[in-house]
């Protein structure tokens, strides 16, 4: 898992702009289960850190352009 600065070093090198803040938080893993021709089967989801990255004001990252 990319901490904070880590994830703010991969957005500026990969769009190039300025990120002025980003915020963090881990979904929790979940339980899923199923019933088959073999029973009852029971797992887990793994966690996952989402991140939120605010860029500079006027800065805008192009996601649609054919590079």
């Amino acid at each position: 898992k990319a901490n904070k600065l880590e994830i703010k070093n991969a957005v500026e090198k990969f769009y190039g702009v300025q990120v002025e803040e980003v915020n963090t938080w881990v979904m929790p893993s979940k339980l899923k289960s199923k019933y088959t021709k073999a029973g009852f089967i029971t797992g887990r989801k793994p966690a996952k850190k989402k991140a939120l990255v605010t860029i500079a004001e006027g800065e805008t990252i192009d996601l649609y352009s054919a590079e």
